[in-house]
């Protein structure tokens, strides 16, 4: 495979993916973080315990903020068959929940109501489903590409100092999820969301009007939305104007990059795209040595004996890969642990959890020590085709496909569609 390496300097010219993927949505704000948990049994339990509540203990566990109150009218949300009455009246079912990507890798569960989030993006709910993925880009984090990538995380336990060759401190600038994703940075900077699909079952690819064609006439065969989105996980990379996406010149470096983006791809999918989980090689799969306790205080990390600690709990193997794999800046394992072990204030809606910890846990938790290890050992081959583009602004001006049209960078008109309003009311669209 040849190679071609882009200038130094030259990083500015290189196409922005906002331009090439126009229509992006800002990150969800839930507004109160109890109507997330990683597990249906624990938002039951804050519905009942909500739903039970009247008056002032009623608002006190809401926690009202400007954009909801228990007083709020709004409508629901698309596909979800959840109240609009004031939920101050509110004494119906437990909603049914949805998964959402909360963090990287991190899927948990979400009361679909819409009178309990603050900022929901109706335009994402109306295109959520299969096969629809959501890429969805990282914040950026200055001076983190000359950084190294030992230190501390969330919880203040690092490593030993040991860390993993070809993984740098910020991590990968784009992610994709099949889930509803929550779209914010670790590193607590705004990223942005870019549904593949602009309109449910697949129809209407989000890209620039004439990106296909010209990629098309580029490579010599005909380029789908899958496949730049496959070249678009192997080469974007971060800048401080957004993230931009290298367009090489030989097409041996384009088909060799959407093959490396499939793979990883499927990898952060779960094996959705394959049909086939992701695994590591035998004698290299990770497992339980030692039992989590109940209540882990802290996650630490071995690198001598490639140990994962969680308080007196034991999982090993697990590579240096895993450990050191970052997002926004930020471990992806700590921030993980951290959001189910995070202290909350003692008698409040988000202090309602499980009594230990659910063995279920400790599943997930293998499966993102496989997925992180699996990414990470590949990071040398996608840093490569960071460095591959040839294709510049001013070409993709003179072919047509810049500048983007207003129309493109707005979420598709919904006319064949009803959804409840405020009140049972239907509100036209």
């Amino acid at each position: 495979m040849r190679g071609v390496t882009t200038a130094p300097g030259a990083d500015d010219d290189l196409p922005l993916l906002d331009d090439l993927m126009p229509w992006s949505v800002a990150p969800l704000r839930f507004g109160r973080s109890w109507i997330v948990a990683p597990d249906v049994r624990t938002l039951r339990a804050r519905w009942d315990r909500l739903t039970a509540a009247e008056g002032a203990e009623r608002e006190s566990l809401f926690r009202p903020s400007r954009a909801r109150t228990p007083s709020s009218a709004v409508a629901a949300l698309p596909g979800q068959r959840t109240g609009t009455a004031r939920f101050a009246r509110e004494s119906g079912p437990f909603p049914e929940p949805v998964r959402v990507a909360q963090g990287p890798f991190d899927e948990q569960w979400l009361l679909p109501d819409h009178r309990l989030i603050d900022t929901a993006r109706p335009e994402l709910w109306r295109v959520v489903g299969e096969p629809q993925i959501f890429a969805v880009e990282q914040g950026y984090v200055p001076g983190a590409a000359g950084q190294g990538s030992a230190g501390h995380g969330p919880t203040g336990h690092g490593s030993a100092g040991h860390g993993a060759p070809g993984l740098g401190s910020a991590g990968p600038a784009l992610l994709v999820t099949a889930a509803l994703p929550e779209g914010r940075s670790p590193a607590g900077r705004p990223g942005r969301i870019r549904p593949l699909f602009r309109r449910p079952g697949g129809r209407e690819p989000n890209l620039a009007p004439g990106l296909l064609p010209f990629l098309t006439r580029r490579y010599g065969h005909e380029v789908d939305a899958r496949e730049w989105l496959a070249w678009t996980v192997a080469a974007a990379l971060p800048s401080p104007a957004g993230c931009r996406v290298p367009l090489p010149g030989d097409p041996e470096v384009w088909a060799a990059g959407v093959a490396l983006g499939r793979e990883l791809a499927d990898v952060q999918l779960r094996g959705a795209l394959s049909g086939s989980k992701p695994r590591l090689p035998g004698g290299r799969r990770p497992y339980v040595r030692a039992a989590v306790p109940a209540r882990p205080e802290a996650v630490t990390y071995d690198a001598g004996d490639e140990v994962l600690c969680l308080g007196e709990g034991r999982i090993s193997p697990v590579p240096p890969e895993a450990w050191e794999f970052r997002v926004g800046g930020v471990r992806v394992l700590e921030q993980w642990f951290a959001h189910r072990t995070a202290p909350a204030e003692p008698g409040s809606l988000e202090a309602m959890g499980p009594a230990g910890w659910p063995q279920e846990w400790t599943s997930e938790l293998l499966d993102l020590v496989t997925v992180l290890a699996l990414l990470g050992a590949r990071e040398p081959e996608r840093a490569a085709f960071t460095e591959s583009g040839t294709a510049t602004r001013e070409e993709l001006r003179a072919a047509g496909v810049l500048p983007v049209p207003d129309r493109a960078r707005r979420p598709a008109s919904v006319l064949d569609h009803q959804e409840e309003g405020p009140e049972g009311q239907f509100a036209l669209l």
